[in-house]
């Protein structure tokens, strides 16, 4: 009975209370500029960004209350929904520009405006019609980790002093514990061992409280799964490689020969491509799920566009949805603006390739991060795909010259910014479906937060290059480094499509084995110290569901949201004393990778312990 009880909001959808405020408006322009700068630096740096969704709806309450004593659960999800879009967008940014800038092509402020801008807005613009599908068709299936959180972290602020202590104390905790690793360097927040015996294959895991937090929302199942991804590539597919590699033998992409690699070296060479095809294989299979719906908004749109009205009338304040007139006129607009821009260099061609390749990626995106989250966001594997598919057509086409190069890095930017943009926008939304929010306010907010980050990101980006130089050990701005030597591969016809052709193979059989594809095939894409936390989390839940306690799992989820936002927000705090030269990313830790095996599994202990203290303990 309860499973088919209709889903009700915090915030009914015939109550209003005030969202798109100026004063939300303005705190989540300015955090959003904050989140950008910090995130784009730390990206190049590192290869990966701070989600900020969740610190900035704790930023949010806090400012907001010391100023105003009649803010609204709402007015704080739009300030986090405006300030996400700067993460959102240098993430899609650090991906694929420095490329451009390592090839030596021409960049200017202007051109990077414009692909971060349309880019960003044509990604929110195509989640548009996914957003009934995924997420209020699917709410019970995809949990959207981060997006979750943020809705537990600004309802927790509403409720009663214990329910807010739930979340304080997963602050708390997740805080202390990255200050320990991230800017004392007390311990090293990545334990590695090496098993020699095995080919000297690794165990890895990274000690983040919030993947531990984010393992405990998606569960055990779909952590578990992922796991079986990275042991099939860490535990069988190297070893395997190892193996058999003789002494001397070099195999594209790798320029070392196999025998002298370790198992981070192989993975990065080989495994990643394997991913990448079974990555591909469960998008196409998600996406099959969901033509009709992109069928029915298709048609549903045209039906507006043409029929005369524009005003949705007999719909619900939680379900409006910018119009889809807008959207269509929108989405044309945009990429005739990027045809028709002489310095963008996009033909006719490349345009097509950028609409379909887009919205095929927009959509495995957010069903990704809907499974796994933003931290776990494949991009980078979309982004190379994309290239992948260009430039193979390219150079069937004969388009070999240096401009078609550039053309194609450039329309995969396009993409990128709007697959980040577009999963940026799905966490948000399902944290506003949880809330209550209304969906069309939130769509425009995205576009208000996408304009000042987008004016700035190019300085930031010129003035980056001028003083550390994109690929150099100082800024060696990773998979942009790795776009530029793959897009010079597949021009040259030297693509390793063998490995990609393997990972679509496996994916076909794990469709077969009914598996569920795109946690595994996310699983091993992305390195393996990203699921054994995350498997540790869902064993948690797993336990406390066990005991049955009352409210324990609800009490959870609190707590987990507590260890994603207390680890998020002084990621970003260390990302800006970063930029500052207060700390050093460098600094090698006091105490040892087992000692940081040992002081994260104590954390999941006393997870475990919180969960199932009475909440009057609290």
């Amino acid at each position: 009975m309860e499973q088919n009880k209709p889903f009700e909001p915090f915030i009914q959808a015939g109550k209003k209370i005030p969202e798109f405020t100026l004063r939300a408006t303005i705190l989540g322009i300015l955090l959003g500029l904050i989140f950008n700068v910090g995130n784009t630096y730390l990206g190049l740096k590192v290869g990966m960004t701070i989600s900020a969704s969740i610190p900035a709806a704790v930023i949010s309450m806090a400012i907001l209350r010391i100023f105003f004593k009649d803010v609204s659960i709402l007015e704080n999800n739009i300030v986090q929904t405006i300030a996400s879009v700067g993460e959102g967008l240098a993430a899609g940014i650090i991906f694929t520009i420095p490329a451009l800038f390592i090839l030596g092509a021409q960049i200017s402020n202007t051109k990077v405006f414009l692909l971060s801008f349309l880019g960003g807005i044509l990604g929110i613009l195509f989640m548009i019609p996914m957003r009934r599908y995924i997420i209020v068709k699917e709410h019970k299936v995809l949990p959207f980790p981060e997006g979750t959180a943020c809705a537990e972290i600004l309802k927790a602020g509403t409720k009663e002093l214990s329910h807010a202590f739930m979340a304080i104390w997963g602050i708390l905790i997740g805080a202390i514990y990255k200050l320990c690793t991230g800017a004392f360097h007390l311990w090293s927040d990545l334990a590695t061992f090496v098993i020699t015996p095995f080919e000297e294959t690794q165990f890895r895991l990274e000690a983040a409280p919030s993947l531990l937090g984010v393992g405990y929302i998606i569960g055990l199942e779909t952590s578990a799964v992922m796991l079986a991804g990275g042991a099939i590539g860490w535990w069988v597919f190297i070893p395997l490689i190892k193996l058999y590699a003789t002494e001397n033998l070099i195999i594209f992409p790798g320029t070392i020969p196999i025998a002298k690699m370790d198992a981070v070296q192989i993975w990065a060479s080989y495994i990643r491509y394997i991913g990448i095809g079974t990555v591909a294989i469960g998008g196409v299979y998600n996406l099959i799920g969901i033509f009709p719906m992109i069928g029915k908004t298709i048609q549903i749109g045209f039906k507006e566009l043409f029929s005369g009205y524009g005003k949705q009338t007999g719909i619900l304040r939680t379900d409006r949805d910018i119009s889809m007139r807008w959207l269509i006129l929108g989405s044309v607009g945009i990429i005739l603006l990027l045809w028709l821009i002489p310095g963008l260099n996009m033909n006719l061609f490349t345009i097509v390739l950028l609409v379909v390749l887009g919205y095929f990626f927009v959509a495995v995106t957010s069903i990704t991060v809907g499974l796994v989250g933003s931290s776990s966001n494949p991009a980078s594997g979309m982004v190379l795909t994309t290239l992948l598919i260009t430039g193979s057509l390219f150079a069937f086409l004969g388009w070999t010259e240096r401009i078609y190069l550039i053309m194609a890095i450039t329309m995969g930017a396009v993409v990128t910014v709007a697959i980040c943009l577009a999963a940026t926008t799905s966490q948000d939304l399902k944290t506003g479906y949880l809330l209550g929010a209304t969906p069309r306010k939130q769509q425009i907010a995205e576009i208000v937060g996408l304009i000042l980050p987008s004016c700035i990101i190019g300085f930031v980006l010129l003035l980056l290059n001028n003083v550390y130089v994109f690929g150099s050990t100082a800024l060696p701005a990773p998979q942009a480094s790795l776009l530029a030597i793959i897009g010079q591969g597949v021009i040259e016809h030297q693509l390793p499509t063998t490995l990609v052709f393997l990972g679509m193979i496996l994916g076909f059989i794990l469709i077969l084995l009914k598996t569920k594809i795109l946690p595994f095939a996310i699983g091993l894409y992305l390195p393996l110290e990203i699921s054994t936390p995350l498997i540790i989390g869902g064993l948690v839940r797993y336990f406390i569901t066990k005991f049955q306690r009352p409210q324990a799992e609800e009490s959870g989820v609190l707590i987990a949201s507590g260890l994603v936002a207390g680890d998020a927000c002084i990621g970003v705090v260390i990302a800006l004393l970063t930029v500052l030269k207060v700390i050093s990313l460098d600094t090698l830790p006091l105490l040892n990778g087992t000692y940081t095996l040992g002081f994260f599994t104590l954390l999941a202990l006393l997870f475990g312990w919180f969960c199932l203290r009475p909440p009057r303990a609290c």
